[in-house]
């Protein structure tokens, strides 16, 4: 089939949009080219999620139900665990994890044998995009390398290849995924061709780079960007405050000017499954053409180092009660990465966990939007751990209450009122705070 004959297709809404890994990023794009009229099918190895798209029921709570409804009583759009039926789409586009292992280096074992499967089905005319985060030269040095042994066909010539980051921002009300750019690269002119033309059926706008590893690069550079900018706010708020300053009121004043400054605020470290992870990948890759990364490992070396930072502050508030953090019942308010959703991915929440347990403290969580703590690779040790309950009984039965995130649900009021040893990480308590109570910042 020719390329004009593929972007007819595109055009006439008959080109199959397949979309494997359907959590925070597969399942957003799936609705968004639902949206569009264009027919969809989902793959995904956890049958749960497969069975909960099919029948409507909601797994990520900000997308929401009418959402997961739409996607079961459609006649274009299916969920399936069966990957031989792979070759049932047009298009093929990669939404997988790609972690760190324990040595702070690239784990690319999902992104490896997805796209093993994939070759063992692949066709000719076939469209494959990779969303996943990764260094720069994956796609040509890895994945097509992988696509062709397995099937016996060639880039270029028998099926076309891309790379198109993801830019998701969960929970972001401003910017779902049809309204945010989406950066494309290809394996040639006729592989960026087709990808745009296909992102363009549903996303406001397509942004074409010369080739896929300046586009994988992009998506490196937009967290690194963040990664360092919050690491220095971090580092400030630890000098401001031996200094007597409240970084808060210095960042919000700073804020008023209409140039040459973008406001990041600081916190307990970094979450998500970008931030924490995206500058790891690029300092990895640097090291291969020797070149130092120094700006940006002293960025993470700060980030990483702010949860012991809370730990420290908690100390010195329970001092304050003359109590120790050893044997002290401590709560963790927000489990979640960020403020508003069910997202968990790289919490520093869960290192906090951890330190407080070191220390030989009792830790429990309060979370509205994660009610148990699902299994995950990096904190199995906390699966079905429950969220405490939201009473004033029970909050008063903590020594010690720390704001790791501020989802808009919590009752700050209410829990100024009911705890008096207090420690915030993302200035939660600014409005809350009563009758002078302190609130110890960290």
């Amino acid at each position: 089939m020719s390329l004009s004959d593929q972007l007819d297709r595109i055009n006439k809404k008959t080109f199959k949009v397949g979309i494997i890994g359907l959590g925070y990023v597969g399942l957003p794009l799936m609705w968004t080219f639902h949206k569009k009229g264009m027919p969809v099918i989902g793959y995904d190895i956890d049958q749960d999620k497969v069975d909960n798209i099919n029948s409507g029921k909601p797994y990520i709570k900000h997308l929401g139900k009418e959402m997961m409804e739409k996607l079961a009583n459609s006649d274009i759009c299916e969920a399936t665990s069966n990957f031989e039926r792979l070759d049932e789409a047009d298009a093929l586009l990669m939404c997988v994890p790609t972690p760190l292992n324990h040595h702070r280096e690239p784990d690319m074992t999902y992104v490896e044998e997805t796209t093993k499967t994939v070759s063992e089905q692949l066709r000719k005319d076939q469209l494959v995009i990779l969303e996943s985060t990764t260094y720069p030269g994956t796609t040509e040095d890895l994945i097509i390398p992988i696509l062709e042994k397995g099937s016996g066909l060639k880039a270029g010539e028998d099926f076309y290849v891309a790379y198109s980051p993801e830019r998701e921002d969960p929970g972001n009300p401003d910017f779902n995924t049809s309204k945010i750019p989406k950066v494309v690269g290809g394996h040639g002119n006729d592989a960026l061709m087709l990808a745009c033309a296909l992102y363009d059926t549903a996303i406001v706008q397509t942004v074409p780079v010369s080739d896929t590893k300046t586009a994988e690069a992009v998506k490196l550079t937009e967290n690194i960007f963040r990664s360092v900018n919050i690491a220095m706010v971090n580092e400030l708020k630890v000098i401001y405050a031996a200094m007597g300053i409240d970084v808060h009121e210095v960042l919000d004043a700073a804020g008023t000017k209409p140039f040459g400054f973008m406001k990041f605020t600081p916190g307990p470290g970094l979450g998500g499954h970008c931030i924490p992870i995206d500058p790891f990948y690029l300092t990895w890759k640097a090291r291969e053409v020797n070149q130092p990364t120094r700006f940006i490992e002293l960025a993470g070396e700060i980030n990483t180092n702010m949860p012991k930072y809370v730990i420290q502050r908690t100390l010195e508030a329970l001092n304050t009660k003359k109590k120790a953090l050893n044997g002290s019942k401590v709560l963790l308010i927000g489990l979640a990465y960020k403020p508003n959703v069910d997202d968990d991915r790289e919490s520093p929440t869960y290192k906090l966990m951890e330190l407080y347990e070191e220390m030989g403290a009792e830790v429990s969580y309060y979370d509205p939007y994660i009610p148990v703590i699902k299994p995950t690779r990096e904190h199995a040790e906390y699966a079905g751990k429950e969220s405490e309950e939201w009473s004033e009984e029970r909050i008063k039965s903590y020594d010690a209450v720390v704001i790791a995130t501020n989802h808009n649900e919590t009752n700050y009021r209410e829990l100024a009122k009911w705890s008096d040893c207090i420690i915030d990480t993302r200035n939660a308590m600014k409005e809350a705070s009563q009758n002078g109570k302190q609130v110890f910042k960290a």
